[in-house]
């Protein structure tokens, strides 16, 4: 339990950056990380935000959080963001 709560702090301060707009069998929470992401680098921004400030953003705390990270970990995953 110990080694999942560093983890879990770790990936707080890492940073997201979006590689591809496409949210094709993405779910609800997905779609929403992607769609801030976009919407962020369209207003001539950059691509790229620190998971802590997303989760302000997005309002997300207790069991959320949690879902947050894990959706953060299938996008990864699939090829849709990378995590520094």
């Amino acid at each position: 339990m110990a080694k999942r709560q560093t983890s879990e702090q770790a990936l707080v301060r890492t940073i997201v950056v979006l590689i591809r707009n496409t949210t094709w069998r993405c779910g609800k929470l997905e779609r929403s990380i992607v769609k801030h992401l976009h919407k962020r680098h369209e207003n001539f921004g950059k691509s790229e935000m620190s998971v802590k400030d997303m989760m302000c953003n997005l309002n997300l705390n207790g069991e959320k959080r949690n879902e947050f990270l894990d959706a953060l970990r299938r996008l990864e995953k699939r090829n849709i963001v990378k995590l520094t």
